[in-house]
């Protein structure tokens, strides 16, 4: 096969510095120490590479395979993994003690949206003035969002105080 060396870390066939490496074949047997020399030999003998697998260790593991394919099989191990992660949005929602019932319904059916796509949602209700020694209220108005969207989200985090806001803090089921 004989591949050029690309960008990453990993060093095949003359790229190899150690004087001896631990040698594993491409059918996964080990075929003990082996000088780098007869290493790439036996390599370039079955027409593949001979890849640096553990290059910390003492002599350094070193295996005949191909490259291109190693390559392509590690590239698939990172997508598979990138593709299991999966990153949690939170979303806010600010709201008034003052705000009017269709507001509410309005903000409650884009809440309703976020928390249907997996995100999470931040009711923040922000008090303005003398609306600061009213907290009640905010408190009543996270009740009432709480109540409508009990069915698909759960509180994560209870309704808290900081300054002229109140937060609360919703996942879904």
């Amino acid at each position: 096969m004989r591949h050029k060396k690309k960008s990453d870390s990993t060093r095949i066939n003359e790229q190899i510095t150690a004087e001896s490496v631990r040698l594993i074949d491409n059918r996964g047997q080990q075929l003990g120490i082996h000088i780098i020399e007869k290493a790439v030999e036996k390599a370039n003998s079955l027409d593949l590479d001979l890849v640096e697998i553990v290059p910390n260790a003492k002599p350094p593991v070193c295996k005949i395979m191909d490259y291109g394919k190693y390559l392509y099989e590690q590239q698939r191990e990172k997508k598979k993994l990138k593709k299991k992660q999966h990153v949690i949005h939170v979303k806010e929602i600010r709201l008034r003690p003052a705000i009017s019932d269709h507001d509410l319904l309005t903000k409650l059916t884009k809440a309703k949206n976020f928390l249907e796509d997996g995100c999470k949602v931040k009711l923040t209700v922000m008090f303005r003035g003398r609306e600061r020694y009213r907290m009640d209220i905010g408190r009543d108005l996270l009740d009432r969002v709480v109540e409508v969207l009990d069915e698909i989200a759960k509180i994560e985090k209870a309704p808290d105080v900081e300054s002229n806001r109140m937060t609360l803090i919703m996942a879904p089921k």
